[in-house]
């Protein structure tokens, strides 16, 4: 009976290892979605929206990805308070139209309810997007 005991919380255990595990591998990367899938969990989960458009030639757009999108807080805040969206602007000219996208990068805040809350065009270091995304949280707690 003791023997049965310690195999099943040996197992369960084990379980929750693995569980707790994959969770924080989610949490190493960003959760990207396209735009119209973005956009509708937004509404439905009532998250902002953080939109991020980009291009492959872009030089910045890759920096972003290699540097600001790696920071573990920055991958934190998106993944917890935002949902995130990247839209290829080669591939997506009618949402980058759509948001009068000109230069590259260009990353989007939006509210819940889908209306922008502001852009900020061009390279956004780790350093300030923390800035951005705590000034975000502040602008949000001090509406409710």
């Amino acid at each position: 009976m003791k023997r049965r005991f310690f195999w099943s919380s040996l197992v369960v255990a084990c379980f929750f290892l693995v569980a707790g595990g994959s969770t924080l591998a989610t949490q190493k990367t960003i959760e990207w979605h396209n735009y119209q899938t973005g956009m509708e969990r937004g509404k439905y989960e009532k998250k902002r929206v953080f939109l991020h458009f980009y291009a492959d030639w872009c030089l910045y757009c890759k920096k972003m990805q290699e540097s600001t999108f790696q920071d573990p807080e920055v991958v934190e805040a998106l993944n917890q308070d935002y949902i995130s969206i990247r839209v290829n602007t080669d591939l997506d000219p009618e949402t980058t139209q759509l948001y009068g996208v000109r230069p590259l990068p260009d990353s989007w805040f939006i509210y819940e309810n889908g209306e922008p809350i502001g852009n900020r065009p061009g390279f956004i270091s780790a350093d300030q997007m923390k800035v951005l995304l705590k000034l975000m949280e502040q602008q949000t707690a001090s509406a409710r």
